[in-house]
């Protein structure tokens, strides 16, 4: 529940500002006539997303054990690849989003209403797949409950909260901060999916080393317990991993982190030439 809610929390903020930014700039600009057209693209993104969601929900369902095993293990070798490209993005393009996003609707608004429905259907389709995607990988892992569905859901409405409060600018808060320290916890929720992923690939036979366990700490840290149950939903850790499962979260987790904490390097404008020279 906890990863889900994570999960909705950052993908779903990140939704809401970008859509936030269009209704600031269109209602500023003193275009109200088109936000209309921003709300039909935000309304086909979402149900694109949710689509997407049931075919992945529908086909996993529909498949024998080994293929099921596999499906869900490269949905979730594909999520990890999505998180990762989208956390160091966001990391780069968190402050120049707002003119980034400002520049694009001006010239989709000298196009037409048209460009406006396809520019706010693209800018929200791109996190709600990431998100549909995200939480099928993460939610695998659970048991079958309804814990995964409510822990996304509450994420969600938390960020439409939070974007609703920035855009009347009743919230003000440090989004390169927010969006550092949301990344941090996707890249452990993510190592945990790529573990998981590896562990499908074994289930599946494509990889050896199914029995071949790392270590045992079931007697420090029973499945059934809250706080087993809580590694186990939000990171994937789990008391008796394969030695295949630890080595990959090592191999993701580790150079990971590193360079997401390495410094970014700011690009130096040279000074102009003096023209007494």
């Amino acid at each position: 529940m906890l990863a889900s809610y994570l999960i909705g929390l950052r993908e779903g903020l990140e939704a809401a500002l970008v859509v936030s930014v269009l209704v600031a700039f269109l209602v500023k600009s003193d275009r109200r006539d088109t936000l209309p057209h921003v709300w039909s693209g935000v309304g086909a993104a979402v149900a694109l997303s949710a689509g997407f969601g049931a075919l992945l929900t529908f086909t996993a369902a529909h498949l024998d054990f080994t293929g099921q095993e596999l499906f869900e293990a490269i949905a979730s070798l594909l999520a990890v690849a999505f998180v990762t490209g989208m956390i160091f993005w966001m990391r780069r393009a968190a402050r120049a989003l707002s003119g980034e996003l400002r520049g694009k609707l001006s010239d989709a608004l000298e196009v037409g209403s048209l460009a406006v429905v396809v520019m706010a259907f693209l800018a929200v389709a791109r996190e709600g797949l990431e998100t549909a995607l995200l939480f099928f990988a993460s939610a695998q892992s659970a048991a079958t409950t309804a814990q995964p569905v409510i822990g996304i859901t509450l994420g969600l409405i938390t960020a439409v909260v939070i974007g609703w409060g920035i855009y009347r600018s009743a919230i003000k808060i440090n989004l390169t901060k927010f969006f550092t320290w949301t990344g941090l916890l996707l890249i452990l929720v993510a190592a945990g999916i790529f573990k998981y992923g590896v562990h499908d690939l074994q289930e599946a036979g494509m990889l050896p080393g199914l029995s071949t366990y790392a270590f045992d700490i079931s007697g420090a840290l029973p499945a059934d317990s809250w706080y087993g149950a809580l590694l186990g939903g939000m990171l994937n850790i789990t008391p008796q991993p394969s030695v295949a499962e630890v080595v990959a979260w090592a191999a993701y987790l580790i150079p990971t982190l590193f360079l997401f904490l390495r410094p970014q390097r700011t690009k130096s404008t040279p000074a102009p030439a003096s023209s007494a020279a």
